[in-house]
């Protein structure tokens, strides 16, 4: 690095992080997630505003590459956030509802269709019709992608949009995320694929270096790190010595399943899953204090850079009528097949309609998991720079939807407002707290108690 970039780049990521800080403040204000705001950056950031000029002037070739290896520590960082959030104990007791919605007809006996099997099926439909446009080495590995990135949910912004409204602990809300997190480890699996079979032959060899490195995670690391992280938090705060026990394996994880011929992503992800949990408490966990801590930087400087560079590969400014029409059915499909898919499932299960719809339009949400699918697709060549530019557009048209429907469907007060209002939510801390109109919405507040107690029989 020449001495003239050294300033050139401190002032670039101080610039990103203050943006990206404005943004999701703006976002947060109009009653969205963080994220959306912090995408629309990134994409106002690129070549779509004023042909490049803005990003050619902020962020100089000479300095992208060392964007884009922080834009790379920071996805590390996440999939293993993501790894760690979902909990097999969220999922326990709502196997039968949860697997039915998620899993659609992959297992036998189960119903037809679900919020993976429909946007799949439709997806790869939908490939073989672009793909004479967007031509790519392998037509098998374009039309399993294409399924892939219509299948996958976001399970970390979905979340977020539960406690901003209040329903993290309702039913709703249990089954909501559970068909989350069944949604994302699908999706990893189905993009695992694609990425062994896009590999120019090496994918018999990726799987079979994957399948024992599977195995040795689950059976030798995970009691390895109950016995390393035990007791490693004292006074509310994990000790040095989890911190550099988590970094070092999350890293080395990262790495091997890159050198296996799969991406880092899924090693990454693979350690955030078989990070020990707290029996009884998993919130005051070790790996709840670590995932914390490795959140909080991760949110306010390395994330930001991804999306700032995932942003400089999206130009909206060159699309003509043909590239609107295809924007137009991939956002049929990726809306369609998931709305679809979950309602149909969940309404086949015994959920009640409105509930149904519900967990439907939550399943659309799509957020940053889906950019980051999309940049290993662009990497991989399955996806040519208009595609990417129109997935990326679904990816925030899909998430930004979430919350004002789901806003119509449950509507909730922005804030407590007089004496004569209710708690929606058991939750404390003020975190997406919930009010409703007592007097004159009676009727809405049964409906939501409903969402909070109903099980299917």
């Amino acid at each position: 690095m020449g001495s003239h970039q050294v300033p050139t780049l401190l002032l670039a990521l101080a610039l990103i992080s203050l943006l990206a800080f404005a943004a999701g403040a703006v976002a947060r204000h109009l009653r969205q997630p963080p994220v959306i705001g912090e995408v629309v950056l990134g994409i106002l950031l690129g070549p779509t505003l004023l042909s490049g000029a803005v990003s050619d002037t902020l962020f100089p070739e000479d300095i992208r590459p060392f964007l884009s290896a922080l834009a790379t520590i920071g996805v590390v960082l996440f999939m293993y956030t993501v790894g760690t959030e979902l909990n097999a104990g969220l999922l326990r007791g709502r196997r039968v509802v949860a697997g039915t919605v998620a899993a659609g007809s992959i297992a036998a006996g189960s119903i037809a269709a679900g919020s993976i099997a429909v946007p799949f099926g439709l997806g790869a439909l939908l490939a073989l019709h672009l793909y004479a446009s967007h031509p790519t080495d392998s037509k098998t590995g374009f039309v399993l992608f294409m399924g892939a990135a219509m299948s996958v949910t976001a399970f970390p912004v979905l979340a977020r949009i539960l406690i901003d409204r209040g329903l993290s602990r309702t039913w709703l809300g249990s089954v909501a995320l559970a068909c989350a997190a069944i949604d994302d480890v699908l999706a990893w699996t189905l993009l695992a694929v694609v990425v062994a079979v896009a590999g120019a032959g090496g994918g018999s060899l990726s799987a079979l270096l994957f399948l024992p490195y599977l195995l040795l995670m689950f059976a030798v690391v995970r009691p390895l790190l109950r016995r390393l992280l035990d007791d490693r938090v004292t006074g509310g705060q994990p000790r040095p010595t989890a911190l550099l026990v988590t970094l070092v394996g999350l890293l080395t994880s990262a790495a091997v399943t890159d050198w296996i011929g799969l991406h880092f992503i899924f090693g990454a992800f693979l350690f955030g899953v078989v990070m020990p949990r707290a029996a009884t408490t998993p919130e005051h966990g070790v790996t709840a204090q670590v995932g914390d801590r490795i959140s909080h930087l991760n949110g306010l400087l390395l994330l930001p850079i991804f999306f700032v560079v995932a942003g400089l590969k999206v130009d909206l400014s060159t699309m003509d009528v043909g590239d609107l029409v295809e924007l137009a059915l991939i956002l049929a499909v990726a809306v369609g097949g998931k709305f679809v898919g979950a309602f149909t499932a969940a309404r086949l299960g015994g959920v009640p309609a409105r509930s149904a719809t519900a967990l439907a339009v939550l399943m659309n949400t799509r957020g940053l998991t889906e950019l980051i699918i999309l940049a290993v697709g662009l990497e991989l060549g399955m996806l040519d720079g208009q595609l990417y530019s129109s997935m990326a557009v679904m990816a925030l048209v899909t998430t930004a939807m979430a919350g004002p429907l789901l806003q119509l469907l449950y509507p909730v007060a922005a804030t407590p407002r007089r004496s004569g209002t209710r708690r929606t939510s058991g939750r404390s801390g003020g975190e997406g707290l919930g009010t409703e109109t007592a007097p004159r919405d009676e009727r809405r507040k049964s409906e939501i108690d409903q969402v909070q107690h109903h099980e299917p029989g």
